[in-house]
């Protein structure tokens, strides 16, 4: 009986998830819609029926705290003001006098307009506007709750509490005491308790808004309430542009073909290429790091040393290690296309044998020597539109193309995990398209034997590629884990990789056919465990293990091969 329960409440779940998509490609097409109209409504209802962990509470009366905090860091500073948001393709902002506003925890431009309307520039696809939509559509919920505990039944008047939020708001510096005050009035408007509006207040609390926090639950309601009583409605539109461009890998394309650009630029186009999807800085320091520090760090100790470089305070140790890289081959290539994917080029062939931290078979050609090239991480359906146009022959002047020699491609990422904690190790087998009924098996040159005896759990079986991670909850992910699927952990990346990769290899023959992939993740969070989502914070200095674990092994790979 109970497992008949789970499943029904998972495929409910599944069913919302669906809904969502559905929705949300059908008001893209329709170039517009509006959060209290009938479609707005669809997707409210979808994500309340669906209840995402990362969400919390979100379908409770009181206000959901995590959850706001967790959106309101991937969404431009400023926009609970604006009761318009368009989003768009890149147009050409940047060239206008607007800064662009780009969220702390996601890198996409944004431009205020005016007072009413924020832009949003899209260039990595759909993901990033499913993304936006679920966290707007969050934000609405809330902004909802808030209007609905402040607005008198059958009247334009509002409750006490927020006449005296407004007041403070409106004060240019409140004192410490009128500061508590206002948050008790907060705290009696969103259900919750002093204790816990205090803690988010300085969560958002800046030097520049101390007072960030109010003005945000203040702008949320008064947007909603002005909606029921005045008919204002806000709207979400989509430019013609972002509709005719989207798909067409436009920013894609220019990203692959400057980087095809600077190889052949450096002759590098011929030489065995390894391509890593991490960040900026794991392969750098792993390459140098420990030759560069010497002086600093004796002991040689590995962890100690990405630990000291990790943090934003060495920035002297960080340079250190950039000068010596730069020195010994490594070429930067600083993002323009629109994708917002930084890439380090790395010359083995100039690399000096007392610098380097690992060493190439003896009696190597200098033809033979490797390229290791990094790129930072893609979002979603961003990973195929990139790997898909950079493993494409390189077209220069001539009419005759040159075929890229890539030896192997290495994804290593962040992922939630369904068995252990952060900062423990899943190891794929194959990927699976959320949804439908895509899979995608391969041999990953990575297994859980590499990773033992380090002290972190690893787990190896299938991973869940999922349309959107703040689209999960526990019922879907219960399901996925206990099926014989041997679902181990969820990302948003995987399967976009894998379809690029085989598409070039086995079909498109632009690659060689025997091209090696490494898959490898490290738990961000475990969305199975209440109070261990996205939303409970970032990983902190345990990420560095794991993430330098795995970029040692790739890179005893690639210099081993």
């Amino acid at each position: 009986m109970g497992n008949s329960t789970t499943n029904t409440r998972a495929q409910e779940s599944t069913n919302a998830i669906e809904r969502l998509y559905i929705t949300m490609r059908h008001l893209f097409n329709r170039g517009f819609y509006k959060p209290t109209g009938v479609s707005g409504e669809a997707l409210k209802n979808a994500l309340l029926q669906l209840r995402p962990e990362i969400y919390g509470s979100v379908a409770e009366e009181k206000a959901e705290l995590s959850g706001l905090i967790y959106v309101l860091e991937r969404l431009p500073k400023g926009i609970e003001q604006c009761r318009f948001i368009n989003l768009t393709s890149d147009e050409g902002y940047g060239k206008s006098h607007f800064d662009p506003i780009v969220p702390p925890k996601r890198r996409r431009n944004c431009y205020r307009i005016d007072d009413e309307q924020m832009n949003i520039e899209i260039t990595r696809g759909r993901s990033d506007i499913y993304d936006i939509l679920t966290h707007l559509t969050f934000l609405f919920i809330e902004s909802e709750k808030i209007c609905k505990r402040v607005l008198i039944e059958d009247s334009n008047r509002t409750i006490r509490d927020w006449v005296k939020l407004e007041e403070a708001v409106k004060k240019e510096e409140l004192t410490l005491a009128e500061r508590e005050v206002a948050v008790i009035h907060t705290a009696n408007i969103l259900g919750r308790s002093f204790i816990e509006i205090m803690a988010v207040h300085q969560q958002f609390s800046t030097e520049e808004h101390p007072d960030r926090f109010l003005e945000i639950v203040y702008w949320l309601g008064k947007l909603a309430i002005e909606e029921e009583i005045t008919g204002d409605k806000r709207a979400i539109t989509f430019s013609a542009l972002l509709r005719e461009r989207l798909g067409h890998h436009i920013h894609g394309e220019r990203w692959a073909d400057t980087i095809k650009e600077v190889l052949k630029k450096n002759d590098l186009l011929h030489r065995p290429i390894h391509i890593i999807s991490a960040n900026m800085h794991s392969v750098m320091n792993s390459l140098f790091a420990k030759n560069a520090l010497k002086k600093e760090f004796a002991d040689k100790e590995s962890l100690k040393i990405y630990e000291a470089l990790s943090s934003s305070l060495n920035e002297e140790l960080r340079s250190k290690v950039t000068k010596i890289a730069i020195k010994n081959g490594m070429i930067a290539i600083d993002d323009f296309s629109g994708t917002n994917i930084d890439v380090q080029l790395f010359d083995t062939a100039k690399m000096g044998s007392d610098v380097c931290c690992y060493k190439l078979p003896e009696n190597l050609n200098e033809d033979e020597k490797p390229v290791i090239f990094v790129m930072d991480y893609a979002f979603g359906e961003q990973a195929y539109e990139t790997i898909d146009e950079l493993l494409k022959p390189y077209k220069g002047m001539a009419d005759d193309s040159v075929l890229l020699d890539v030896a192997s491609i290495s994804i290593m990422g962040k992922a939630g995990i369904l068995e252990g904690g952060k900062g423990d190790l899943m190891i794929p087998s194959a990927h699976i398209f959320e949804g439908t009924a895509d899979n995608y098996p391969f041999k990953n040159e990575l297994c859980a034997e590499d990773f033992k005896g380090h002290g972190l759990k690893v787990f190896e079986g299938t991973m869940i590629t999922v349309l959107g991670t703040s689209l999960q909850n526990k019922d879907v992910l219960k399901f996925f884990h206990q099926s014989t699927w041997n679902v181990v952990g969820l990302e948003m990346e995987g399967v976009h990789y894998q379809k690029a990769v085989q598409s070039a290899s086995k079909i498109r023959k632009s690659v060689r056919e025997d091209i090696k992939v490494r898959y490898a993740y490290y738990a961000s969070d475990n969305p199975l465990e209440t109070g261990s989502t996205l939303a409970s914070g970032g990983l902190g200095t345990t990420g560095v293990k794991p993430t330098y674990l795995i970029t040692e092994k790739i890179l005893e790979q690639i210099f081993n091969s």
